[in-house]
């Protein structure tokens, strides 16, 4: 169906040009097992005139009834598409104002029929009449159809086949070339001022861009791929096969869960139609299973959520259980432990030496359960103090204590920064970080808490590092001008850090180290102030940044969220995101400069930033004012 993807199947449409028998066509695609059919609502040849007389005036219907099909088979199996010749972007003043009323009439008729989708061809740059004109119909109008904009990924004069060998020809810059047909999309949907209503259909031709702009159009909200018959090859059982390059972006299309529109006659004519449908949907079937990761966080993808505030904040047992489940952070805790107990114990000395280890923010004691485990692996003696602020999940460790643990284990019921210790510890461990490092306030609490580790006492972790990458998606900036609140300042949602599983996105350039934090330390000064400069080396437009931070626990035991070096499996924290209140465009030639505070005024923590390269933003969150995390 037009309405939405099908789920675990691809939802493919057929566009056809020309319909004699709506009802008998629309039958003939769905037993061919197509979802939808494309189709003009008016006749290609029928030109209306509304300028000049008599054709102005001339009787009759412009087209068909609505009554050729049901009300629910117009709603769900029809995408209409606008007449190849409507040009409302014209010079010629009487042919744009003959498109405007065409143009008018074709979205009027299409929301009249209830159509879930109407598509309209992006054919050069000049378009803000085309914007102007869709963007006065959604706003007057009471319809809920969407709208695909249709962009080939190459200009049809830029594929051209007849050209001459070694004939001298203008010389042409390949990556202009390449994003020529973005910078139309991008005019178009800045014009039309994001509108949610207005997606992407791309139209994916045999000449492919290079991967660099692939990946930035896959940074848009593609709702639909049409995918010509001529571009499918021949395997040797005569079946209709795309290159290996083709199948990349098809798989990347998978993940948006776009849906597919096949255009052209059938090339393989020893073979049914169907042949290209069944091909699809084996490339549905063999696309590269998805991890641990991608699974845990299937529902998730672009969906905002607030940081957590679990030092202001008392955590449920649900949000406890969801991170307790991560395969890989607590092995990991575990390791950093058992290779800290060795080299503090020597084996001489494995039956007298008691290490002291204080869990410090124990929750439920997964910590806990991760350092006696790590003890009886290193075969050394360990004494532990579960220290927890929240008296729900207290409750909790005093069972474990009382079931399993024993006198092992001291639970106590305080924050760790007002605990008086009754003695110091050899290894403090902790797990206070969040998806951007440090903004669950681990810095303020391990500084608090230094004061009974011993002069050669170990924190586990000992340093983490935050990481910041530009990034574009429109998708996402729909989605935090859609969180405006009432009774909060109007620009309140672009001044807040989100958490965020990142997915229809474009990251525009590696990340790079923000702030950086080490325990022990003798400097508690944890404001921070930060300068980047990023290299994006394409034509694009910055929506925000993507967050993300490294962490040594012990020597060469780590965890990270940053792409590149990302624990596989872990899913304990999804990206930070940064947004900007305005889109910034940049050249291919100009670098982006972002520079990042981490302030503390003793109650609370926040941080301010602001884009000063290639042009100014406003700085975001000054003195805290939308968003602050409570000490």
């Amino acid at each position: 169906m037009a309405s939405g993807s099908t789920g675990s199947r691809v939802s493919c449409g057929r566009d056809l040009n020309c319909v004699p028998e709506v009802a008998d066509t629309l039958a003939a695609v769905a037993k061919l097992g197509f979802d939808f059919l494309c189709m003009p609502l008016f006749h290609s040849r029928l030109r209306r005139e509304f300028e000049l007389e008599p054709a102005k005036s001339r009787s009759g219907a412009h087209t068909r009834s609505d009554l050729l099909l049901c009300g629910r088979d117009w709603n769900t199996l029809i995408v209409g598409k606008l007449s190849q010749w409507i040009d409302a972007d014209s010079e010629i003043e009487t042919e744009r104002r003959n498109s405007e009323a065409a143009l008018a009439q074709e979205l009027n008729f299409s929301a009249y029929l209830g159509l879930p989708v109407f598509m309209i061809p992006l054919k050069g740059p000049n378009c803000a009449n085309l914007a102007r004109l869709l963007l006065n119909h959604i706003h007057t109008g009471h319809h809920t159809s969407n709208f695909w904009v249709r962009v080939p990924l190459m200009a049809s004069e830029d594929t051209r086949e007849d050209l001459i060998e070694n004939e001298p020809g203008p010389c042409i810059d390949d990556t202009s070339v390449d994003e020529k047909t973005w910078s139309w999309w991008h005019s178009f949907r800045t014009l039309c001022d994001y509108n949610k209503r207005i997606c992407l259909a791309i139209d994916v031709g045999a000449d492919m861009p290079s991967d660099a702009v692939i990946d930035k159009w896959l940074g848009e909200p593609i709702k639909a791929a049409i995918l010509p018959t001529s571009i499918f090859l021949t395997n040797k059982k005569g079946f209709p096969v795309l290159s290996k390059a083709h199948q990349q972006i098809i798989f990347s299309l998978f993940k948006l869960e776009a849906q597919f529109v096949f255009t052209g006659t059938s090339r393989h004519t020893e073979k049914d139609f169907r042949s290209y449908l069944q091909y699809l949907e084996y490339l549905n079937q063999n696309r590269p299973t998805p991890n641990s990761y991608e699974l845990f966080a299937k529902g998730y993808e672009d969906y905002l959520q607030s940081p957590l505030q679990p030092l202001m904040d008392n955590l449920e047992s649900q949000t406890y259980e969801v991170f307790e489940k991560d395969p890989i952070k607590y092995s990991q805790y575990q390791q950093a432990v058992y290779k800290c107990l060795l080299d503090r114990v020597p084996e001489e000395q494995k039956d007298t030496s008691v290490q002291v280890l204080m869990v410090l923010g124990a929750g439920r004691g997964p910590l806990v359960n991760a350092s006696l485990r790590a003890a009886r692996q290193a075969d050394r003696k360990l004494k532990v103090y579960a220290v927890e602020k929240n008296p729900n999940a207290v409750i909790t460790l005093e069972n474990w204590r009382f079931e399993e643990w024993g006198d092992q284990v001291t639970v106590v019921s305080c924050d760790m920064r007002d605990w008086a210790a009754p003695e110091k510890a050899d290894i403090i461990v902790s797990e206070l970080l969040g998806s951007f490092g440090d903004n669950e306030l681990s810095p303020e609490c391990l500084d608090g808490a230094q004061k009974f580790l011993k002069d050669n006492g170990v924190s586990i972790p000992c340093s983490y590092t935050s990481f910041l990458a530009p990034l574009s998606s429109s998708k996402l900036y729909n989605e935090v001008r859609g969180c405006r609140e009432r009774d909060k300042d109007p620009e309140c949602h672009f001044e807040t850090p989100y958490v965020v599983r990142l997915h229809n996105f474009h990251q525009l350039a590696e990340p790079k180290a923000c702030f950086t934090f080490k325990h022990p330390t003798t400097d508690m000064d944890n404001n921070r102030y930060q300068c980047l400069r990023f290299s994006v080396g394409c034509n694009s437009v910055l929506h925000g940044f993507a967050g993300y931070f490294e962490t040594t626990l012990y020597k060469d035991v780590t965890l990270s969220i940053k792409p590149a070096t990302h624990s596989p499996g872990m899913f304990s924290w999804f990206p930070i995101l940064f947004p900007l209140k305005q889109p910034i465009a940049i050249s291919r030639d100009e670098d982006v400069t972002v520079r990042f505070w981490r302030c503390n005024n003793g109650k609370k923590v926040w941080y301010e930033w602001a884009v000063t390269e290639p042009s100014c933003s406003a700085i975001h969150n000054p003195a805290g004012r939308s968003y602050t995390i409570g000490l």
